[in-house]
């Protein structure tokens, strides 16, 4: 079983290498390294970003969710697709008008060199303990999957893994991360239809069989309004939604590079508002997938882990036949690679533009540098994901949100008070009041907690927002 795997990855990975080949040809410089020329085709881009956005952990954690959570998600996706039309309306229109390669240039023209330099470095934070916490859970799946029968150790998996990501992404960047992601889109998209129908068959269900089942579950609970203290309130999950994909996606460099290689700003609009609406059936088909695995296992009497992330896998594995472990390996190496791959890039640019600022460079040296960086960020994964290896977490996409509420807060009240007020913050205190505002959202939760029994979920965002642009405010004089 282990070798059939394996074949299939490595035939996969032929495939990613083969496509960046093709792209890899002609000028290999920092305009197709971390813009494409600005020359992609927006709905290439469109189909990438689904990709890109759902993750491997996504395909784990969004089915095994439904035991614990019903289908409540879906109120934070729906919250989602309504933040997609506000950062098309209103993010890249900004990032057009002023023709930015790296999105935290703004923060300088706005504020000053301080605001600029803490707002990349709250990013690069974020995005290189998100994007490693992602890779790491995939890499534990395929190591109890593929590599432990060969003997072969975790780290000297990790390392292949990062390895083959720097291999595809060197040369070309944004250039061939635009093509690949449409590959790993297709394949992800193509296992997950291809498993429900799978696991559909085993229960044997008709496609009517499978829709009534799903519709008539005492998980098709979506909506969730009687409980105010619960995380998973409406309101709470609607509105973080919303914020969550404006600092994530709208304020995230990652996310806003593959947007803008598209040629002008109503193609990247076009982009952004398809695959908003391409997001809401995808997540929809991960739910119901976890429907019909809690019912599979029910049927066949299998014991779940305690652990929400390893029920696919362990369903995949031991239960569900090879064709399913098969299709399952495709589809998280896919979602994994299209998520890593385009946040190596982009961390690269960040480091370039922001941190080191090579576009003052004589073009030869920015090269060379970019190359340096690229390498060294890989490197910086590997040992990310070496750091996370001792860390357990029953549901690693909720944790992830939540670091991401702690780390992109400050970004939200930064965009917030530079794009609707006209005030001028002191550019010499910006780094405190974003270092500051963090820790109050978290002795903030703990207070409302222990005095209120208030749990806070995502929403802890808006506290961390608001915080930053209130010690903003309070560190402000009117802009003439």
């Amino acid at each position: 079983m282990a070798t059939y795997i394996l074949i299939i990855i490595a035939a996969y990975l032929g495939l990613i290498l083969i496509i960046s080949l093709f792209t890899g040809k002609g000028e290999s410089g920092n305009d197709a390294f971390f813009l494409a020329d600005r020359k992609s085709p927006w709905y290439i881009v469109a189909i990438g970003m689904l990709g890109d956005s759902i993750s491997g952990v996504t395909f784990v954690a969004v089915p095994g969710m439904v035991g614990s959570l019903d289908m409540t998600y879906m109120q934070l996706v729906a919250g989602f697709f309504f933040g997609y039309l506000i950062v098309a309306k209103i993010l890249l229109p900004l990032y057009y008008r002023l023709n930015l390669t790296s999105i935290y240039t703004y923060l300088q023209s706005r504020f000053g060199a301080k605001a600029y330099k803490t707002g990349a470095f709250f990013f690069i934070l974020s995005r290189t303990v998100g994007s490693a916490s992602k890779l790491f859970l995939i890499i534990i799946i395929l190591q109890a999957l593929v590599f432990d029968a060969f003997g072969i150790s975790f780290y000297a998996n990790a390392a292949a893994v990062v390895f083959i990501i720097y291999a595809y992404t060197f040369r070309n960047g944004m250039r061939t991360i635009i093509w690949t992601d449409v590959l790993q889109t297709i394949c992800l998209l193509s296992a997950l239809i291809i498993i429900i129908y799978q696991v559909a068959v085993r229960l044997d269900f008709s496609a009517s069989d499978t829709i009534i089942y799903v519709s008539q579950s005492t998980h098709f609970r979506v909506f969730e309004f009687s409980d105010w203290s619960s995380p998973q309130h409406f309101l709470k999950q609607f509105l973080s939604g919303i914020f969550i994909v404006i600092v994530m996606t709208g304020l995230d460099q990652n996310m806003m590079q593959k947007n803008l290689t598209c040629r002008t700003l109503r193609e990247s609009q076009r982009s952004m508002t398809a695959y908003g609406f391409g997001f809401l059936p995808m997540n929809f088909l991960f739910l119901t997938l976890g429907i019909l695995l809690l019912a599979f296992a029910a049927q066949e009497g299998v014991a779940l882990p305690d652990k929400s992330d390893e029920i696919l896998p362990l369903l995949a594995a031991n239960h569900l036949g090879l064709p399913v472990l098969a299709l399952f390996t495709v589809g998280i190496v896919a979602a994994s690679f299209s998520n890593a791959d385009s946040a190596l890039t982009s961390l690269t640019t960040s480091i370039c533009i922001d941190i080191l600022n090579i576009e003052k460079m004589e073009k030869a040296q920015a090269k060379r540098i970019r190359k340096y960086v690229h390498a060294a960020m890989s490197v910086a994964f590997f040992m990310m994901i070496i750091m996370i290896e001792r860390l357990g977490q029953s549901n690693i996409l909720d944790t992830i949100y939540k670091a991401a509420s702690y780390t992109y807060g400050p970004l939200l009240g930064l965009y917030a008070i530079g794009m609707f007020t006209k005030l001028k913050p002191s550019d010499r205190l910006i780094p405190a009041i974003c270092i500051a505002a963090p820790i109050l959202s978290f002795a903030l939760e703990y207070i409302l907690l222990q005095a209120f029994s208030y749990k806070t979920g995502y929403e802890i965002l808006l506290f961390n927002g608001a915080l930053t642009a209130a010690g903003l405010l309070l560190i402000s004089k009117k802009n003439s």
